[in-house]
């Protein structure tokens, strides 16, 4: 007998379909049915590997989650290290947005998550915070990295500086000066990450 046609289904192969669906067009068109019609199967079919929706949006996070690269978290200098974890971490997170508000609103249950908290902390800790502080400044990094990753700061202002002038002026004196400095507007999202990435390391320092 020959093979069936219907696609074979796994908890990793649905996980990237809603993974593509997200990105593609976003977290409301995640439904169990379109999900099914995007792999050529029948809703009841995804049911054999996942439980629900939630459980598909957990299957996707540790998806994302797996991207991550934690191994900058062991290297010798602390400061070096979570800075290019914070920065991998946004990159993840910029090449699937979408994601980023479902997961928000989620408990932290996939394993690739807790294990990135987990090295982070370690790292926070092993640096001289204590556990307390390792959490509070965890938070921060996670307030930093997702937020930048979620809005554009720069996108926000379609109209020309000079637009803003009468009104504004300190809006249009800023984006006028951003847009001559380095790269101009177009980097500035990442300038500003930069920045407040500094600023929360600073403090780290600071109080370590």
């Amino acid at each position: 007998m020959g093979r069936p046609n219907q696609p074979l289904l796994s908890r990793g192969s649905i996980a990237r379909a809603a993974l593509e669906l997200l990105d593609e067009e976003g977290p409301q068109a995640l439904k169990m049915r379109t999900l099914a019609e995007r792999l050529g199967v029948r809703g009841a079919s995804l049911y054999h590997h996942v439980a629900s929706k939630d459980d598909v949006l957990d299957a996707v996070s540790e998806l994302i989650n797996e991207e991550i690269d934690l191994s900058p978290l062991d290297g010798p200098d602390w400061r070096q290290g979570i800075a290019a974890y914070a920065r991998g971490y946004r990159q993840v997170y910029l090449r699937h947005p979408n994601a980023i508000a479902p997961a928000a609103r989620r408990a932290v249950e996939a394993a690739p998550a807790l294990r990135g908290y987990d090295a982070l902390l370690a790292a926070l800790i092993r640096a001289g915070c204590t556990p307390a502080h390792a959490a509070e400044a965890a938070a921060a990094i996670d307030y930093l990295v997702l937020g930048s990753a979620l809005e554009t700061f720069t996108a926000g202002f379609t109209r020309p500086a000079v637009e803003y002038r009468p009104d504004y002026p300190a809006l249009a004196d800023s984006l006028t000066g951003a847009a001559a400095t380095g790269a101009g507007l177009a980097e500035l999202d990442d300038r500003g990450f930069e920045l407040g990435l500094g600023l929360v390391l600073d403090g780290l320092a600071a109080r370590l």
